[in-house]
C-alpha cells in the first residue's frame, strides 16, 4: 500500500507527458510555401549559376501523403536533396518520414542516383521521394555515372 501513490503519480506524470506530445515535422516539411514562390519566379525547372541547376520533382501522392524533393546539381554532380513535402498525415508517418529523409538524402549524396534502398519501415516514403527524385533529376538531363535511374513504385 505504501507504493500506491507513487505507482499513481507517476503513472498520472507518463500519461500527461504521452498527451503533451507533439511530433515534430520533418525537415523541409514547412518550406514547400517557399519552393512554390521560389520556382513561380525561376525559369522552367531551373534556377542558380550557370554551372548549378536546381529542379523541383513531381510531388508524389501515397496514402499517408505527398513527397517532393527539390535537387541541386553542380558541375555534374548531385550537391543538394531537399525535402520540400513529405508524407505527414499522422504523427506515425511524421515520425515514419522525418527518420527516412536523411538516410535517403545520404545515400542520394553518396550514390549520385536517385536508385537508392529503400529505408526499412519506410516503403511509401522511401519509394516516393525516390520517385520525385528521379523525376527532378530527369528535368535536368542529369544521368548516373553507373546509368541507374530509380526503381521503387509505391505500393
Amino acid at each position: 500500500m505504501k507504493r500506491s501513490p507513487i505507482v499513481l503519480a507517476a503513472t498520472v506524470a507518463g500519461t500527461a507527458g504521452v498527451l503533451t506530445f507533439h511530433a515534430q515535422l520533418p525537415t523541409g516539411a514547412s518550406a514547400t510555401a517557399t519552393a512554390a514562390a521560389a520556382s513561380a519566379t525561376a525559369p522552367a525547372g531551373k534556377q542558380g549559376a550557370a554551372t548549378s541547376d536546381i529542379a523541383t520533382g513531381n510531388a508524389i501522392d501515397t496514402q499517408y501523403g505527398t513527397a517532393q524533393v527539390k535537387v541541386t546539381v553542380k558541375d555534374g554532380k548531385i550537391t543538394a536533396v531537399q525535402a520540400l513535402q513529405l508524407q505527414g498525415n499522422d504523427p506515425k508517418s511524421l515520425q515514419i518520414s522525418g527518420s527516412a529523409e536523411p538516410v535517403l538524402q545520404q545515400e542520394v549524396l553518396t550514390k549520385q542516383t536517385a536508385a537508392v534502398d529503400a529505408v526499412s519501415g519506410a516503403t511509401f516514403t522511401s519509394a516516393s521521394y525516390e520517385q520525385s527524385l528521379q523525376s527532378a533529376l530527369d528535368k535536368l538531363g542529369f544521368k548516373a555515372a553507373d546509368g541507374s535511374v530509380a526503381t521503387l513504385q509505391v505500393p
